[in-house]
Order: structure tokens, then sequence, then C-alpha cells
């Protein structure tokens, strides 16, 4: 028995750690992955509680209170706590309404990525040969673009709106998954489990996705995870230059876009919607460091 499974059974009570918690186990032991899971547990609460925690509706203008400052200031007002915006709708509801669209947006733009990368990259990492060579090519053409540019224009030929903006995003993202998969694939493929099955005559694809996959699926997961944060980026970033989401909808980056001509005397319609991406990108990639610890056999063993 391993240091690491004497160090994860005395913290257990001496009984053989399951596998939820001994991942909890490694997980916790970093702090900023505990920290950045509870932040990101109460925007997920926030999003799916929109409805009902929100104290206005995120687009009903009020022309009698525009821009008015948050609570804080002067002229402020508990019923608007952080403040309106240009056309009197409330920065709050808004906000709390846009972390709905960004969790979405990196829901939908990951589970695209993972499945199309990981299928590609099974393909590449065990077939060899000339189909990995031609895939290989395919992904090295796209990543030698700028991530934000390839997006840009994808999203300029499928024309903007928020679903073209998440199929842009994922198809950027793709080739990270195809990569890794193909490594991991290579990898597995010439283990001695791998070649028992084979001379014990499993099948193509039971080989590929039910003997090579399961143990690819770590440092994907891991990858998943910080696309996630990269994908509300993104979608940020377009819906800033007026290709992602259209108004009115309180997306976080098209939030933005409608406050910036107003920056210099209303600080707080930009300075919100930014802490919110930040807030959400930073408490991702902590989340993102904690599974990487726990997942990544070598970071246990040291």
């Amino acid at each position: 028995m391993s240091a690491v499974q004497n160090t994860a059974e005395t913290k257990t009570g001496g009984a053989p750690p399951s596998g939820l918690s001994e991942f909890w186990f490694y997980f916790s032991r970093n702090k900023g992955a505990v920290i950045g899971l509870a932040v990101f547990l109460v925007i997920l609460v926030l999003a799916v509680l929109a409805p009902i925690v929100t104290p206005h509706s995120p687009s009903i203008q009020n022309r009698e209170l525009l821009l008015q400052p948050p609570v804080w200031h002067e002229d402020g007002s508990w019923g608007h706590i952080l403040g309106t915006d240009a056309v009197g709708r409330d920065i709050l509801s808004r906000l709390i309404y846009g972390a709905r669209f960004s969790l979405f947006i990196g829901l939908v733009v990951v589970t695209l990525s993972v499945i199309s990368g990981v299928l590609i990259g099974l393909v590449a990492g065990y077939f060899r040969g000339r189909i990995d060579t031609f895939i290989m090519r395919i992904m090295d053409i796209i990543l030698a673009f700028p991530s934000l540019l390839l997006a840009l224009v994808l999203v300029a030929v499928l024309g903007p709106g928020l679903l073209n903006a998440m199929i842009a995003i994922s198809l950027v993202n793709q080739p990270h998954f195809v990569r890794l998969t193909r490594a991991s694939v290579m990898t597995e493929r010439s283990k001695e489990y791998v070649v028992g099955s084979q001379v014990s005559g499993a099948g193509t694809l039971r080989l590929m996705f039910l003997t090579i996959l399961p143990n690819c699926l770590a440092p994907l997961i891991v990858q998943a995870t910080l696309a996630f944060s990269a994908a509300i980026l993104d979608a940020a970033a377009l819906g800033f230059l007026g290709m992602g989401a259209q108004p009115p909808t309180p997306e976080w980056g098209t939030m933005l876009a409608e406050a910036r001509e107003f920056i210099q005397r209303a600080w707080w319609v930009v300075t919100f919607p930014g802490l919110a991406i930040l807030v959400t990108v930073l408490a991702i990639n902590l989340m993102g460091d904690g599974l990487r610890d726990a997942l990544d056999p070598k970071l246990k063993r040291s």
C-alpha cells in the first residue's frame, strides 16, 4: 500500500477510502479550489433561482431612474442596489439573469467541444496512419489562427447571434480536446490491459469506447473545466463586439458593450458586468486547478 493511500485512509478513519472521498480529500487540499467551488455554487444557485431572487425584471425600463448610482452612493436607492443602466433597467437583476446566459453558453460550448473533439481524437489516436495525419493537420491549421479572431470570422459567416457564437466558440475549442484525447489514447493503446482485451476478442468499438476512453477521462475533465471559463470569456468578447448575444439580452459582454459610452460618468454600468465575468472565470479556473490536483496521479504521489 502506498504512502498516498495510507494518508487518505488516515483522513477517513482508517477505512479504505471510496473514490468520491479520495477525490474530495485531494481536491480539498487546494484551498483556492474549495473557494472557487463555493463561489461557483453561489453563482449557479443565483442563476437557477433568477426569477425568484431578482428584485426587478431584467428588461423593464424606468425612464425616471436613468443611470441611478449604487445604494452606497449619495444618490443611490435600496430599490436598485447596484444602480440602473442608461435606460433605467436594474443592473443587479440583469447580472443575475446574465449568469444564466453565461453558464448556459459555457455548458453548451463545452458539451459540443468535448463530444466532437473526443470522437475525432479517439479515431486519430487509435487508427493512426493517414487518418491521424489528415486530422491533425486540420487541427494544426485551426490552432494557427488566434482563437478570438477565428471565432469572429465564423460568426461573421454564420451571422451574429447567441447560437452562432456558441457554435463558433465550440469549433475554436475543439482542437484542444482532439490533441489531448489523441495523446492519451496513444499512451493507453500500447498498455497490457488493452492488448489483453484485444487478444480476448474485443471488437474495435469496445476497445475504443469501453477499454481505452474511460482511462483517458481525467485530463479531459480538467481541460473541460478550463474550456468552460474560456467559453464564457469568448462569449463575452463576442457580445462586446456586437457579434454574440444581441440587445436587450442581459448577457455580460453585451451589457459591457451597451455601457462603454458611459464609462466616465457612470462607472457602475461597466464595472459590475466586468467584475461578474472576472469572479466567475476565476472561480472556474480555481476549480480546474483543484480537479487537476485530485485527478493527476503524479501530483497525488508528490
